[in-house]
This record gives C-alpha cells, sequence and structure tokens, in this order.
C-alpha cells in the first residue's frame, strides 16, 4: 500500500474508535447540561472533518511496527492522539483568525453565530483545553500498564507545552521585522517536529522498543517535523485556495516568518527582499500575492528552503532505516517522508 492507502485503511479503525468514544463523552455532557453536550458535538463534528489522521497513524503504525498488531488498546491511545491534535487546532485558528478548517467554520466562527465573537472565542479557549483533558483520559482509559502510561503522559504534556510556547514565539516573530533561521529552529523544533516526535514515541514506549530506537525515532520524528513544516509552509504560500482549502499566502497577511520568508527577506537580492517585505501584514489582492511569490522565487528563498527541507527527510530515512520497526512501518514513514520531497517539486 501507499502512506497515503496506508492512512486510509487505519484511518477507519480509529475513526470506529472515535465514534464510540464520542458516544460515552456526549450522553455524560447530556446528562449534565444540554448547551454542554451540543459543545462537544461540536468537537466531535470538528473532529470528523476530513483528514489524514497522521497523528494518531503515527502512533498506531510505530506501536505496530515492533508488537505486529493492532489491538483495542492501542486504538484508545489512537483515539486520544487524534482529539489531541485537534485542541491544538482549535487554538491555533483561534489565534490565527483564521475563519475556515477543511473547508467549514472554525470552532470560535461557529460559536461567534450563537451571540457575538466575545463569546465564540471563549467557548473556542475552553474547548481547546476540555479537549485536551479529553485526550489524556482516552489514553488513561487505554489499559495499558501503569509505568508506561506514565511516560507516555510525561511526553504528551511536555509536546502540549513545547507546542504552545512555539505559538507563543510564531506570535514574537510576526511583529519583528528581523528574524534568522537559527530563531527559526528554536520555534519550529516545538512545532511538528514535537508532534511527531510524542506520536512515534507514544507507540514505541507503548510497544516496548528499545532505549536505543527510542532514541533514534526521537531525532527521525524531529527531522520528518523541519522537513514537513517547511512544505505546509511553502504550500500555504503557493497552493490555490481550491488545492489548499484556505486563503493563499495566509502567513504573509498574518506577517508570519516561515523558514522560506526568512530565506527571501535575508537574501542578497535586496530589490525582491524589500519587493517582499513591503507586503508583510497586508491583505494581499491576486497581484500582490504573484509578487510575493516571484520575490520569495526570484530571490532564493524558495529554493533554498526547498534544500533545508530535503536535508532534513533524507536524515529522517536514513534514521527510519536503522530502528527495529517491520518494515510494514519503516516503507510507510520513508514512502511518506518521499512525498514531501516530491511535492516541493509542484512549485518552482
Amino acid at each position: 500500500m501507499s502512506w497515503e492507502e496506508t492512512l486510509d485503511h487505519y484511518g477507519v479503525l480509529i475513526e470506529d474508535s472515535l465514534k464510540d468514544y464520542f458516544i460515552k463523552v456526549l450522553q455524560e455532557a447530556g446528562a449534565h447540561h444540554p448547551f454542554i453536550e451540543k459543545v462537544y458535538s461540536r468537537l466531535e463534528e470538528f473532529t470528523f472533518r476530513k483528514g489524514k489522521r497522521l497523528a494518531s497513524c503515527s502512533t498506531l503504525l510505530t506501536y505496530s511496527g515492533y508488537t505486529n498488531m493492532i489491538d483495542d488498546r492501542i486504538l484508545n491511545v489512537a483515539v486520544g492522539i487524534e482529539v489531541y491534535r485537534h485542541c491544538i487546532l482549535i487554538h491555533d485558528d483561534l489565534v490565527d483568525r483564521d475563519d475556515l478548517r477543511r473547508g467549514e467554520k472554525t470552532v470560535h466562527k461557529m460559536f461567534s453565530e450563537r451571540l457575538d465573537e466575545r463569546f465564540g472565542e471563549g467557548v473556542a479557549v475552553f474547548l481547546g483545553d476540555i479537549a485536551y483533558t479529553l485526550a489524556t483520559r482516552a489514553i488513561l482509559d487505554s489499559s495499558f500498564e501503569e509505568d508506561k502510561l506514565t511516560k507516555v503522559l510525561r511526553i504528551l504534556s511536555q509536546g502540549y507545552r513545547e507546542v504552545n510556547e512555539s505559538q507563543i514565539l510564531d506570535l514574537l516573530f510576526e511583529c519583528e521585522e528581523e528574524v534568522d533561521v537559527d530563531e527559526w529552529y528554536v520555534m519550529a523544533s516545538k512545532r511538528a517536529a514535537s508532534l511527531f516526535k510524542i506520536t512515534m514515541l507514544i507507540g514505541a514506549v507503548l510497544a516496548g522498543a528499545p532505549e536505543g530506537d527510542l532514541r533514534l525515532l526521537e531525532e527521525a520524528a524531529v527531522n520528518i517535523g523541519y522537513a514537513f513544516d517547511i512544505q505546509d509552509d511553502i504550500i500555504d504560500t503557493y497552493a490555490s485556495e481550491d488545492q489548499y482549502g484556505r486563503h493563499p499566502c495566509r502567513d504573509l497577511i498574518l506577517s508570519k516568518k516561515p523558514l522560506h520568508v526568512i530565506c527571501a527577506l535575508r537574501s542578497k537580492n535586496k530589490e525582491k527582499s524589500e519587493a517582499l517585505r513591503k507586503l508583510l501584514g497586508k491583505k494581499l489582492d491576486p497581484e500582490e500575492i504573484e509578487i510575493a511569490r516571484l520575490s520569495i522565487k526570484e530571490s532564493g528563498g524558495l529554493e533554498k528552503s526547498k534544500e533545508i527541507s530535503k536535508k532534513h527527510a533524507e536524515k529522517a530515512k536514513e534514521l527510519i532505516l536503522k530502528t527495529m520497526l517491520n518494515e510494514e512501518t519503516k516503507e510507510f514513514f520513508s514512502s511518506f517522508i518521499n512525498y514531501i520531497e516530491e511535492s516541493l517539486e509542484w512549485y518552482k
């Protein structure tokens, strides 16, 4: 199977477990207050929007890669990982003031319709926090040994701390004109790199993987995260709204500093870097979007960031092959990493 077929196959198993989990959650919420039940129902809908289930499948496949099996226990953990991923997305959408997630209204926008923006934003803050507690409960209820669950919750809580630190730095960089590559690495080390790290390590810890493999997986996950982040940010700039499901150049409009933008702003081509700088933080029309794209390309920022992404992708594949994971799981991660590399060539 291709990496996408693998995600589709195991994603169905995870979604079946998610449905069972939300039945219990909604029953509890309904016994408390009808509006709380509605809030949880919206969380369920948000979680079930079309997606790759990449985070939860990373946990599931890493576990299977050492045990050669998938059981109810790891499916319950995968449910927790999926809900954890969405608690981050709820807060991310709120901070970035996004209206849409996967083509439908974000959580804060859904609840703003009931009363006003303050109400919607407040519900989103609290529901994101609630989702984190629901994630930890799903993991705790998975019936794994207590010592393993303790390690897993330490990994999860550290990851949640890291992603929030990353969000703070991301906001800070919007306010700063000069951000260098080293600063980007500090921020990015706690973004997708952190998510891949926790999802893969949790699967490995629960499977009883050897310590040497845990170190290899952690380093591989960080490199996958860097490669993925760079690719995802390039897509934000260069993909059309039809392709990506959201307005292009959203990062530039918010004055964010993804790696390809940093490389462009710090290039020796001052004409192109200054043309790009003038567009940061503006609501861009179609002509300005094309100017921004050309400025990043012609300054060398696009090519430089693609080179860095490929370097991390190759390192990740090298590390994955050194582990004791079974061939199916090695093939999944390797083919997914190959996709990251290949997709960079869509934008030239």
